[in-house]
């Protein structure tokens, strides 16, 4: 039997591995398959595990800088751009709007490492931070403030909340085949 024909009843991305020849013959489609996801999860906690070593760093309007201090899509760019190399626009705005994210339809769909928008100028996508999980996230939020976590479910957040994207390359996970139940 050949690979392509093993992966027919596997999940998708095992499937995908096949069909674009990234899987060795020497492995087993589905521990690779394993392996990819696992990858992914450890990318989401290394961007959530960079965000929380700068919690206390002072905001600062304009800020993207450790040493400066972060406003807060100085804050989520910076995170991104040195825990997994993917550099986001420079304002919230253009984050919430960019091609390379994707949106997240539903809030209990967030997982971490997703960016969270919101509507805290009036104006939408005005306001940015990273999903840690548990309903949390962690963001700089304005001047005389510093980074720092807070709770999604507060009626300030719940009232103000726009919206997430993700970034395929963060929290890549397989999509469930249609009339599957995973």
């Amino acid at each position: 039997m050949s690979a392509s024909a093993a992966t027919s009843s596997e999940d998708p991305v095992a499937r995908f591995l096949s069909d674009k020849g990234l899987i060795p013959s020497t492995r087993p489609v589905a521990e690779l398959a394993q392996q990819v996801r696992d990858t992914a999860t450890d990318l989401a906690s290394e961007l959530v595990l960079s965000a929380m070593n700068f919690l206390g760093v002072p905001y600062r309007r304009g800020g993207s800088s450790e040493e400066t201090g972060f406003d807060c899509s100085g804050f989520t760019r910076h995170v991104f751009e040195n825990s997994v190399g993917l550099i986001l626009p420079r304002r919230a705005s253009e984050q919430a709007r960019s091609p390379q994210l994707i949106p997240v339809q539903q809030q209990a769909e967030l997982k971490p490492g997703d960016l969270v928008f919101f509507n805290t100028l009036r104006q939408t996508f005005s306001h940015v931070g990273i999903y840690i999980g548990d309903n949390k996230f962690i963001h700089s939020p304005r001047a005389g403030g510093h980074v720092r976590v807070e709770d999604m479910r507060q009626a300030y957040w719940q009232q103000r909340y726009n919206g997430a994207r993700r970034a395929p390359s963060v929290s890549a996970q397989a999509t469930p085949a249609a009339g599957t139940n995973n």
